[in-house]
């Protein structure tokens, strides 16, 4: 916006003629006049120049006309209603001019997350949004337990805090889909992690954060989007609790997915058995899952599923026996695990699982 220090001359045409005519004749500005002030005021707010200078050369040009003159009062009233006028136009403009930029910057952004453009091109906008033209972006997203608005409170504390320490436009803060998204050039790492941190703080420790890895270009910020996204998700199928998650530590996930019917026969062939078991799969899958989140320590696993550790113990060994796969040895240990992952991801048994070539009946 351009300062109110130097404000052109052409803003101020007319107003030296209203108080000449209204020190004359005593009259009021006639609605042309007024009409006239405000549609300069509109042209100023267009042009970018701040309310407090416009207001302030308009004082100046009231100062200058009374200079040498009898009674001021005429001539304040006149300068009230013109001032008055000027800002009622400049205001009314600008509120147009906020909705435009909003609506711009709107479009910037989803164009931005679906790799429609790069930032660092001619179309990109960063000198107007950011973020700072880089090789690589990395993308940062942060869920609560409400969605997240462009105008709400945990965006307008992250965005303070990250202008605060890494100056405007470094990183670009917006909202999509309910979620605070962060998109930070890619050798800056300090920033998705100063996000982080404050947007667990600005969504009072319950909310989520996922971190994409740094990619190039316009389909890197994309990718990095998609991929931080997709942690979150990964989060709620496999109870994650964060609150930072960064992709680079979970791809493994996305590639047992990536063959989904050959996971579906991985987990019924492994994990099928236990169907048989009473209460069917789960509590014995649930069993698993726990030991292994818990580093395979039986103590810490029975804690978690508030049993003795003897108990556990046997659910084990039932699983051993049923499934043939030995939870305490290490190559049978990791089919079992991968298995168990698995079942997590397609949410078996509650679901039943995509059809497999040698699917087990009833699957």
């Amino acid at each position: 916006m351009a300062s109110g220090q130097d404000v052109p001359e052409e803003y101020l045409t007319g107003y030296a003629g209203i108080l000449a005519d209204v020190r004359t004749t005593g009259r009021r500005p006639g609605p042309e006049a007024l009409a006239a002030r405000r549609a300069l005021g509109a042209r100023a707010a267009a042009a970018g120049y701040g309310l407090r200078g416009l207001v302030g050369a308009h004082l100046a040009a009231t100062r200058t006309a009374l200079d040498g003159h009898g009674s001021p009062d005429p001539v304040l009233a006149a300068a009230e209603q013109a001032v008055d006028a000027f800002a009622e136009g400049w205001e009314r403009a600008r509120q147009l001019v906020v909705r435009r930029e909003e609506a711009a910057r709107r479009e910037y952004v989803d164009d931005l997350l679906l790799g429609r453009i790069d930032p660092g091109g001619p179309a990109g906008g960063a000198s107007r949004f950011g973020p700072a033209p880089a090789p690589a972006y990395t993308v940062a997203v942060a869920r609560g337990p409400q969605p997240c608005e462009d105008a709400g409170p945990a965006a307008r504390r992250v965005g303070a805090a990250l202008a605060g320490r890494f100056g405007e436009g470094a990183a670009l803060l917006a909202t999509k889909d309910g979620l605070l998204v962060c998109v930070a050039p890619g050798d800056r790492d300090e920033v998705p992690v100063h996000f982080a941190r404050q947007a667990c703080a600005a969504l009072q420790d319950a909310g989520l954060v996922a971190v994409g890895r740094p990619r190039p270009g316009a389909g890197g910020i994309a990718a990095s989007y998609e991929e931080a996204r997709d942690a979150l998700g990964l989060a709620d199928r496999l109870g994650f609790e964060g609150p930072v998650l960064r992709a680079a530590d979970l791809l493994v996930f996305p590639l047992l997915t990536r063959d989904r019917a050959a996971l579906a026969d991985l987990v019924l062939s492994v994990l099928g058995p236990l169907r048989a078991g009473r209460g069917g799969a789960g509590p014995l899958l649930e069993t698993l899952t726990a030991y292994f989140d818990s580093g395979c320590v039986a103590a810490e696993s029975a804690r978690r599923l508030r049993l003795s550790v003897r108990a556990l113990t046997y659910r084990l060994e039932r699983i051993h026996r049923m499934t043939g796969h030995d939870p305490g040895d290490p190559v049978q240990r990791y089919t079992l695990q991968t298995a168990a992952i698995g079942a997590r991801l397609l949410d078996w048994p509650a679901r039943p699982l995509p059809p497999t070539p040698d699917a087990i009946p009833g699957g």
